[in-house]
C-alpha cells in the first residue's frame, strides 16, 4: 500500500480536530416525555360537592301554649303516619276577646279552605301520574318496535317517577293542611271547653311514614305556641343540593345525567337534573372571594337499597354528564398550547420536534379533541418546556 502523501498528512489532522470539535459542541437531544393521540371515548363533566336532604320534611309544632310531656323517641326511630309522636297538656288560657276570637276564627277558615285546596291539588296529582303510567305503557310498545328512541322511554320513565314524587308531595300537604287546621281549631277552645279540661291533652301525629330526622325538645317542659318539637321525614327519599356557580349553571338542563360518589365510599350512584333554581345567591368562597351561586337538584335514580349508606345531609361528589362520545381523536391536554393562530402542539418526526397547528374540540382538562391536524398513532410531546422549539433534536425520558 502506498503512504499517504506528507502533505495529506498535514491537511488531514487539522480537519479530524475541527470535526470532533463541532461533534463535541453539537447540543445533545432534550429529554422530553412523551404521548400519544388516540381514539376512544371522551366525557365531559362538571364537578362539584353536593349534599343531600330529605326531599319532603316536616316540623310538628305546638299548636297552643302548655306544658310538653317528655318525648321518648329518639332521632332515627321509625314512624309510621298517624303515630303519636308528642303529647301537649294545654295550659288554662286567658278568655278571648271578640277580636281576638274573630281573628282566630278566620284563620281556622283559612286553613280549612288551604286543607281542601291542597286535597284537590293531590286529585290532579293522581290523574297526571295515571295519564303519565299510560303513556309510559304506550311509549314503551313503541320502543320494543323500534319506532321510537330509547331517550323518549327514558323520558316517560322519568315523567312517571315524577308524577309519583309529586303524589307523594300532595299527600305530604293534605296531612300538613290538616295538622295546621286541627291547631288553628284548638286555639280557638276557651278555658272550661273540652281540651282545657283536667287531664285533656294534644296529640300531635306523624304526618307521613318515614323517620324521626331531629328532637329539637327531649324533657317536659311549658313550651309557647308554635314552638317547634321534631321533624319528621322519609329518609329513604332523598335528593341532591348543589350551590354550583352560576356561570357553570346556566350550562345545564333538566333530565340531564349525573354519577355521584359519597364521601363514606361504597357505591357509584346515578341520578338526574331535575331543577335549576332560578335565583341565586352570593356565597363567599374559602379565599375570601365574592361567588354568584345557583342551587341545581338532584335526583337519585337507584332504588334506595343501593344507597343505604347515605342519609339526610350527607356530602357527595357529583359529575353532571355534558357531554360524551365513544369515539372521539383524542390528545392529551398537557400537550397544547396557545399561539397566534389557535392551539398547536410538538409532534415527535425523526427524532426532532415539529411544530403542529391543531382544530380542538371538546376538552375535560384531562384530553382534548382532535377535529384536524393530527392522526390516531402520532406521538406528541408532553408538558413541552420553553426550550422545546420547532425543529429541535429530543429524545424521550428515561423512564418517561
Amino acid at each position: 500500500m502506498k503512504p499517504l502523501p506528507k502533505k495529506a498528512l498535514l491537511i488531514a489532522g487539522p480537519v479530524a480536530l475541527v470535526a470532533a470539535f463541532a461533534l463535541a459542541l453539537r447540543p445533545s437531544p432534550l429529554p422530553v416525555n412523551l404521548g400519544e393521540v388516540t381514539r376512544g371515548p371522551l366525557r365531559v363533566t362538571l364537578d362539584e360537592e353536593g349534599e343531600t336532604r330529605v326531599r319532603e320534611r316536616f316540623i310538628l309544632s305546638a299548636p297552643t301554649s302548655g306544658r310538653l310531656l317528655r318525648i321518648e323517641l329518639e332521632p332515627g326511630d321509625p314512624v309510621r303516619s298517624g303515630d303519636v309522636l308528642a303529647t301537649l297538656r294545654p295550659g288554662a288560657s286567658e278568655p278571648l276577646d271578640a277580636r281576638s276570637r274573630a281573628d282566630l276564627a278566620a284563620q281556622a277558615r283559612t286553613f280549612e279552605a288551604a286543607a281542601g285546596g291542597a286535597r284537590a291539588a293531590r286529585d290532579r296529582a293522581r290523574a297526571e301520574l295515571r295519564f303519565a303510567e299510560s303513556d309510559l305503557g304506550r311509549i314503551r310498545t313503541l320502543g320494543g318496535q323500534g319506532i321510537v328512541s330509547r331517550e323518549r322511554v327514558d323520558q316517560a320513565e322519568l315523567a312517571v317517577a315524577t308524577s309519583k314524587s309529586a303524589v307523594a308531595a300532595a299527600d305530604y300537604e293534605v296531612r300538613t293542611a290538616d295538622h295546621r287546621l286541627e291547631a288553628a281549631r284548638a286555639r280557638l277552645l276557651q278555658p272550661g271547653e273540652d281540651l282545657a279540661g283536667a287531664g285533656a291533652v294534644i296529640e300531635l301525629r306523624s304526618p307521613v311514614d318515614g323517620a324521626v330526622l331531629k328532637r329539637l325538645h327531649e324533657s317536659e317542659s311549658v313550651v309557647p305556641a308554635g314552638e317547634p318539637l321534631l321533624e319528621v321525614g322519609d329518609p329513604r327519599d332523598l335528593e341532591v343540593v348543589a350551590d354550583l356557580l352560576s356561570t357553570d349553571a346556566g350550562r345545564l338542563r333538566p333530565g340531564q345525567l349525573v354519577e355521584l360518589e359519597p364521601w363514606t365510599g361504597g357505591n357509584l350512584l346515578h341520578g338526574r337534573v331535575r331543577r335549576i333554581e332560578p335565583s341565586g345567591f352570593t356565597k363567599i368562597s374559602a379565599l375570601g372571594v365574592e361567588e354568584q351561586r345557583v342551587d341545581v337538584i338532584i335526583d337519585l335514580t337507584d332504588p334506595p337499597a343501593k344507597r343505604a349508606e347515605l342519609g339526610d345531609a350527607f356530602r357527595v361528589e357529583i359529575r353532571v354528564i355534558l357531554w360524551e362520545n365513544k369515539d372521539v381523536l383524542q390528545v392529551p391536554t398537557s400537550a397544547l398550547f396557545r399561539n397566534a393562530e389557535g392551539w398547536a402542539l410538538f409532534a415527535l418526526e425523526d427524532g426532532r420536534a415539529t411544530r403542529r397547528q391543531v382544530e380542538v374540540g371538546r376538552q375535560n382538562g384531562l384530553a382534548a379533541e382532535i377535529l384536524s391536524g393530527m392522526k390516531q398513532g402520532d406521538r406528541v410531546i408532553v408538558h413541552p418546556s420553553a426550550e422545546i422549539k420547532d425543529g429541535a433534536a429530543v429524545e424521550e425520558r428515561e423512564g418517561g
